[in-house]
């Protein structure tokens, strides 16, 4: 027979665990209710930007499409889109899905706070371009409608994206960017890149290789069924159409050049030489571009490369009369004019 002891610490042990079970709020079995509903929400979410976003595109999106985005079975894809259409968010015709008008705005409200924490990503956080729609993707689904609203307002109530992507307004307006694909774009005419497309993955980062963004000046010089060469940033790039379709443009025939002639990037000066500032690439954003202008790297500043680190990279300039260290990453942002070195 047990002692009063065992028996009480066995008590004990037993109450421990049905509270760890099932204590509320915190409790395992709370929690796995919590993540399951969580789970349950992001599909659903999920699946409504994708029928939003075929049905932008002019397709049909259908049970075996949602299957295939949301990577999950065709009985899964049937079974919420059977509590979607109950929840009024879909409607079926003839094997075809279409967004209710809630379904509509519940969509709107998705897209508008994933492009919003881009944004927000971009221009307020250290997180390099590849890593933004990922985390975007993630927290799209924590913004309630009002925390969306608030972070509009704290960015100045954007109409982009940093991809170009349009920003939904809280009333579900959109001002679309305008643009067509690079490759449709005539030899020698002249545009600006108005958007850049984040998926797929892999034709992203071929894009981002470049250092290619939106409000980028571009003019083709040769278009090919293999390649589409053209000009952007005072440099030669080259892409495959496939990747060159993902960027669009908006042509513009009174375009004037966005620097002048004999610009180049600040890391181009050797130790001894000297450049005035033109401006700061549109490339550069959140921190990184504060902490510049920060250290008066400003139109019209004088900048002289002092020194080269022994492996040649950070290097020394000289701005206001201060030493800063920059690489050359950060200084080909910079875009200078170079100063004539006085004849010996």
């Amino acid at each position: 027979m047990a002692s009063p002891l065992s028996a009480l610490l066995i008590g004990v042990f037993l109450l421990a665990i049905l509270m760890l079970l099932f204590w509320p709020d915190s409790g395992l079995v709370s929690r796995w209710r919590q993540v399951r509903r969580m789970s349950n929400r992001v599909l659903l979410e999920d699946a409504l930007k994708h029928l939003h976003k075929t049905a932008v595109k002019g397709q049909h999106p259908n049970l075996q499409s949602v299957a295939g985005e949301l990577g999950i079975s065709v009985n899964r894809a049937a079974e919420l889109m059977d509590s979607m259409e109950k929840q009024g968010l879909v409607a079926l015709s003839n094997g075809e899905l279409r967004l209710t008008p809630t379904g509509q705005d519940y969509a709107l409200h998705i897209i508008r706070a994933h492009r919003l924490w881009e944004r927000y990503l971009a221009e307020e956080t250290g997180y390099r371009e590849a890593e933004w729609h990922g985390q975007a993707d993630y927290y799209e689904h924590m913004l309630t409608k009002d925390r969306a609203d608030a972070l509009s307002a704290q960015l100045g109530n954007p109409a982009y994206d940093p991809h170009g992507d349009p920003i939904p307004t809280a009333a579900g307006e959109m001002k679309p960017h305008g643009g067509r694909p690079l490759t449709a774009l005539d030899v020698d005419q002249p545009a600006r890149i108005v958007h850049i497309e984040d998926e797929p993955e892999a034709v992203y980062a071929q894009i981002l290789a470049e250092g290619l963004y939106p409000g980028m000046e571009v003019r083709v010089i040769e278009a090919a069924p293999q390649r589409i060469r053209f000009w952007a940033n005072n440099d030669e790039h080259l892409l495959a159409p496939l990747v060159a379709a993902n960027i669009s443009v908006l042509p513009s025939p009174k375009m004037e050049a966005a620097l002048p002639a004999g610009a180049e990037p600040l890391s181009a000066l050797r130790p001894g030489q000297s450049g005035t500032v033109i401006n700061i690439s549109p490339g550069c954003r959140g921190p990184e571009r504060r902490r510049m202008l920060d250290l008066g790297i400003l139109p019209g500043t004088l900048v002289k490369a002092e020194m080269d680190s022994p492996s040649g990279d950070p290097t020394a300039y000289r701005v206001r009369g201060a030493l800063i260290a920059l690489r050359d990453e950060q200084a080909d942002f910079i875009n200078i004019q170079r100063v004539k070195e006085a004849a010996s």
